[in-house]
């Protein structure tokens, strides 16, 4: 065939295509030096995917984000299952063998799970009449006790697998420890009434590992309201919580506002010099649930650079919670990205082993790869879905760190006080 009938046919020159096939070469070899040095892949594994037929599946581009970016959920309740299912007994259970739940070692390998916030959670304490508070400050304190031994279980459960999990408290350890086919271990608290209303309580929270804390739970508290049964105590944040919001920005805790009134999150986002963090949540304006993130605090998560971590649970992703689907969670996704005007603010906060019911096709950890796969058919880029597995929650942690030297005012701790009943 001559140049011209190419040209005729809509064909590139030869000159083009030689520099084009060059270029795809470079690319190619730059990519597989970057798998091999930087993310530990071995060469068998770079040259399936330098294939060209990786350009072409969904499939293919979705494992090949997930061998890039460490996949890493924002919320998993694994402690309490523990908690309620072993009594704290790891002595009872072999985390290799399938347990009743929805996380084990062989379905997180499946899954291709390599970083994984654990769930400090304990129950929002009984209200007592005759105290005559909005909140139960002893029952508070036995919420503390509670939460040293949920601390306690996931250290337990690192130093029981040290082959599959790797404790970890900075952005920057992740990547290293998920090329050793490890899973980074994180932790964060569900609800400032797991510190009873002492700011020396989160600073030991935080000495032991913890990085990050939900405002409210299912129950308003002395610093912020709750979005579901609570009772708009504070109207949204109230002074203490403004300033713990502050001591949290100074500790580089991630401030998260799952669970919480829109009031908290748009006061919140008013005073805080850190990115926007919602551990598990999804979008009000696919469902009209409180535990939702509604579209004009989404339309805001940009100017925070902040990171909406999508939630699976039915009862709050559909209004027909039995029907939900894997393809109900991708509708969340799009919506948020619609809204927020990228896929840049994206992450999975699956709730597994806190939820009693599940999507279909989303069912345990093992699924992860299913859900991008189907965000891969939608048309989302590697990058996209690098950003969604995990380096959108490694910005926005990074970004959480290095805030602390923004805290000037004030510079020291935030100490707790009294007002005659107790803390605060």
């Amino acid at each position: 065939m001559t140049e011209k009938q190419d040209l005729m046919l809509g064909n590139p020159p030869p000159q083009a295509r030689r520099n084009g096939v060059f270029t795809k070469k470079v690319v190619l070899a730059v990519s597989a030096a970057f798998c091999i040095f930087f993310l530990g892949m071995t060469f068998s594994e770079v040259e399936k995917y330098r294939s060209s037929r990786f350009f072409h599946s969904p499939k293919d581009r979705a494992l090949f984000a997930l061998k890039l970016s460490p996949l890493i959920d924002g919320h998993n309740d694994f402690p309490t299952f523990v908690r309620e299912t072993y009594e704290y007994h790891l002595s009872n259970f072999s985390m290799y063998d399938h347990l009743s739940g929805h996380t084990d070692i062989p379905r997180i390998k499946e899954g291709m799970l390599k970083g994984q916030f654990w769930s400090l959670y304990v129950d929002c304490p009984a209200l007592d009449p005759a105290a005559g508070l909005p909140w139960n400050r002893s029952g508070e304190y036995e919420a503390v006790h509670k939460t040293f031994q949920q601390i306690d279980i996931v250290k337990r459960m690192i130093k029981a697998y040290p082959e599959e999990f790797r404790f970890v408290t900075r952005s920057e350890q992740v990547l290293p420890v998920s090329r050793r086919k490890k899973v980074a271990s994180m932790m964060g608290i569900e609800g400032l009434h797991q510190i009873a209303g002492s700011a020396s309580t989160l600073r030991q929270y935080y000495n032991m590992g913890v990085r990050y804390a939900t405002l409210a739970h299912n129950c308003d508290n002395v610093f912020a309201d709750a979005a579901v049964h609570g009772n708009h105590t504070n109207g949204g944040l109230s002074d203490a919580g403004r300033k713990l919001v502050r001591e949290m920005n100074r500790l580089g805790m991630m401030v998260d506002l799952s669970h919480v009134t829109p009031d908290v999150m748009h006061q919140t986002l008013d005073i805080s010099v850190a990115p926007a963090f919602f551990s598990h949540s999804s979008a009000k304006g696919v469902y009209n649930h409180p535990r939702n993130v509604p579209d004009d605090v989404l339309k805001r998560i940009p100017e925070k650079d902040g990171i909406v971590m999508v939630n699976f649970y039915p009862r709050f992703i559909s209004p027909d919670p039995l029907n939900a689907t894997l393809e109900t969670v991708v509708e969340h996704i799009m919506h948020i990205a619609k809204v927020t005007g990228s896929y840049k603010h994206i992450g999975v906060g699956a709730d597994f082993d806190g939820i009693e019911i599940v999507p279909k096709g989303l069912e345990d950890v093992s699924k992860y790869p299913d859900l991008f796969i189907r965000l891969a058919e939608k048309g989302l880029s590697i990058p996209d879905l690098m950003g969604i597995a995990g380096h959108n929650l490694l910005r926005v942690w990074h970004k959480t760190e290095k805030a602390t030297a923004l805290v000037k005012d004030p510079p020291l701790e935030f100490e707790d006080e009294f007002d005659g009943s107790g803390i605060f």
